[in-house]
Formats: C-alpha cells, sequence, structure tokens
C-alpha cells in the first residue's frame, strides 16, 4: 500500500526517467571502470580473460610436457608415467587446472579429474592440483614425455608495477607535468580575460558594443582547423622579431586562449548581465567604481559560470593534441599526455597494461576536475541560457 502511494506520489514517467539516467550513467562509467581494472591486472591475466572476470580469477592456458617414458613403471599389464603437471619446464604458473587436452586446437577436451581416453590405448586422467596419471597398456615408445595443454585457473592478482613502469620508463611522468602546465595557464588566462570583457559588455555603455557582441557570438563558430596555420605563421614572424622561439608555453597559452575567450565570453556575459539589477545601481549610488563592483558584488556572484567554463576549457585544453603538437612540438620533453598515449600505441600496441595505466593517468585529472566543479555546471549553464541582458 505504501509502496503504491510512493509510486503514485513520484509518478511513472519521472520513475522512467530516473531509471533511464541512471542506466546511461552506468554504460557510460563501464569503460572507465574497465579501463581501472585493466591498468591493475597481471599482463598474464589480461591476455587470457576480460576485466569483468578480474575478481573471480582467470584461466590461462599453458603447456606442460609429461615425464620422460624411462621413468614408466609397470603395474600389472599397463605401464604408468605419473607426476605434476607443474613440475615441467614448460608449464606455467601454478594453479587450479579446470581442464586439459592433447591437441593446440582444444586444450579443454577434457574436465580435471576426468580419465581420457587419447587412443593406442592410453589414458590420462589430470587432476585439478596438477598431479597426473598417465598409462598405456604397452610400453611407451615415445623418446620424449607427451605434451599436454592446460587450463590453469588464477587467482586474482592486481598490481601497481603497470603504474610504476610507465610513469618511471614510459616518458608519462614527464608529459603529465606538460599537460598540467599548459592547461592550468590556458583556463586561467581566458577566464580573467574573459569575464572583465562580459562585465563591460553587459554593464558599461559605450558605442560598437553591440557589434562587439555580435562578432564574440560569430567567433564561436568559426573551426579552429582553419585558424592553425596562419596563427603558427605570425606567431614565427613575432619570435623572429623579438629573438623568441615561437614554440613555447606562452605561445600554446596564448593559442587556448584565443580559441576559449569567445565561449567564455559569450557565457559569462548572459550570467552577468542576468545579475540583479538593483545591486548592481546600489552600488553605483554608493560610489563604487566599476572596477569595484566588478571584484567585489560580480565575480561571487558569477562563481557557477566561472565554473562551468573553467570545466569546458579545461578538459578541452587537457585533451587536446592538435594544437600542443602545431604550438609546443614533438619533442620528447615537449609531448603532452595525449602525444606522449599517441606514440605508446605505435611502440607498445600490445602491451595493453602499459596502454591502460597510461590512458587512466590521463582520464584521472579531468575526472576529479569534473566531480569538484560538477555542482556548478548545469547551474552556470542553465542561468547563461534563459537570463539575458
Amino acid at each position: 500500500m505504501n509502496a503504491a502511494i510512493n509510486l503514485r506520489r513520484i509518478g511513472l514517467p519521472r520513475l522512467i526517467v530516473h531509471f533511464s539516467v541512471l542506466v546511461i550513467c552506468i554504460l557510460w562509467l563501464i569503460p572507465t571502470i574497465g579501463i581501472l581494472v585493466t591498468s591493475l591486472r597481471d599482463p598474464g591475466q589480461i591476455a587470457s580473460s576480460g576485466w569483468w572476470t578480474a575478481f573471480s580469477g582467470a584461466a590461462e592456458t599453458s603447456a606442460a610436457r609429461l615425464g620422460d617414458p624411462s621413468t614408466a613403471r609397470q603395474d600389472g599389464p599397463n605401464y604408468v608415467i605419473s607426476g605434476s603437471v607443474f613440475d615441467s619446464e614448460d608449464a606455467g604458473a601454478k594453479g587450479s587446472v579446470r581442464a586439459f587436452g592433447t591437441k593446440v586446437a582444444a586444450p579443454t577436451e577434457f574436465a580435471a579429474g576426468e580419465a581420457a581416453d587419447i587412443g593406442d590405448g592410453e589414458t590420462l586422467t589430470v587432476n585439478e592440483d596438477g598431479g597426473y596419471v598417465y598409462s598405456k597398456n604397452a610400453p611407451f615408445d615415445d623418446k620424449r614425455g607427451k605434451r599436454v595443454y592446460l587450463s590453469v585457473a588464477q587467482p586474482a592478482s592486481f598490481t601497481l608495477d603497470n603504474y610504476r613502469t610507465v610513469l618511471t620508463s614510459q616518458g608519462i611522468g614527464q608529459a603529465f607535468v606538460n599537460s598540467l602546465t599548459v592547461a592550468i595557464p590556458a583556463t586561467i588566462i581566458p577566464i580573467l580575460i574573459s569575464a572583465f570583457a562580459a562585465y563591460a559588455l553587459s554593464w558599461m555603455h559605450f558605442p560598437g558594443r553591440a557589434i562587439i557582441i555580435a562578432v564574440v557570438v560569430g567567433l564561436i563558430v568559426v573551426p579552429l582547423q582553419m585558424s592553425l596555420i596562419p596563427l603558427l605563421k605570425m606567431y614565427n614572424e613575432i619570435g623572429a622579431f623579438f629573438g623568441i622561439a615561437s614554440r613555447s608555453y606562452v605561445g600554446i597559452w596564448l593559442a587556448h586562449a584565443a580559441f576559449g575567450m569567445p565561449l567564455a565570453i559569450y557565457l559569462l556575459r548572459n550570467y552577468i548581465a542576468g545579475l540583479p539589477k538593483e545591486v548592481i545601481e546600489s552600488a553605483r549610488v554608493d560610489g563604487a567604481s566599476d572596477f569595484e563592483i566588478f571584484v567585489r558584488i560580480v565575480l561571487p556572484l558569477s562563481f557557477p559560470a566561472l565554473a562551468s567554463f573553467s570545466i569546458f576549457q579545461f578538459l578541452w585544453t587537457w585533451n587536446d593534441l592538435l594544437v600542443a603538437m602545431v604550438f609546443l612540438g614533438t619533442g620528447k620533453d615537449q609531448l603532452v599526455l595525449t602525444g606522449a598515449l599517441n606514440a605508446l600505441l605505435g611502440s607498445m600496441g600490445g602491451k595493453w597494461e602499459i596502454l591502460t595505466a597510461s590512458a587512466f593517468i590521463t582520464i584521472i585529472v579531468p575526472i576529479i576536475v569534473f566531480f569538484a566543479l560538477q555542482r556548478y555546471l548545469v547551474r552556470g549553464l542553465l542561468a547563461g541560457s534563459v537570463k539575458g541582458g
């Protein structure tokens, strides 16, 4: 009865919306969880099973060679060789044998503990602990021990060695520092400039203000790729004139700031223009200057909008590869995280433990930034979209 009342109170459409959002969130999280789990697994288990089996262990396929025929003993009419498959030099790590086989194409043909008839009067039993009994109704004529294939269950194994390898020997540590050096100033600079511009376009009256607003809106749709070549050419000419290297952090900071400011001005201007007019006018009546109004009133009230743009700008600059390669370079000491990870794809395409560890190092900072500021994201965007001046 209470459940029915609660369901009626919530409403079926709203319940469906909440359930759909939950499903979408779970689907979005699955790849991230997969990368994290894979980056912490043993390389052997990564190659043999999917990340979703990580906590239940993994089955690894390996080969082993049974004892030498010269060690066979006669047991009635049969000749028997016994021992442990894990004593073989070819055997992999010890574990619990799930299945075995005598053909490489069928390594799980027989279950562990099953007496397998492998033809020619031969039978083989491999137990879960690796012990085996190999018998034949005639003397063994093989010169070497018979080769068998095993499916061995390994307990769940997690390690931080993948991250140690990446941070110390793959250059990701330096690339991580380079990305922070690029992303932090490239986020702060356009916010500072755009906040001043947004206040001026919202509350200061001067000729040509409408034209400037229209130009800012138009610049939002300018393709980034179209402006890279002329912008780099201009940087090279300025650098040659002043004797400054064009490929430097200053260059990429200015480039990211230029590409990010149109959107920043648009968002902040819409938000600041929607602030209570009475508060601004009261401050002016009390003798406050525009700079004092901006610093003491507008900035504190505009924090949601500032946080919204900060998320967008930081994620853009952190994940950027094209602008970093053009304005910073591709040297080992200049690569950002995305560039270093791209290089790893070519040199270590088969080492998933290295690639996933590198990928998670790349996304951990954006995840932290997003969750730290996400409560301001929707509030800032919605306020900027429905309020205008």
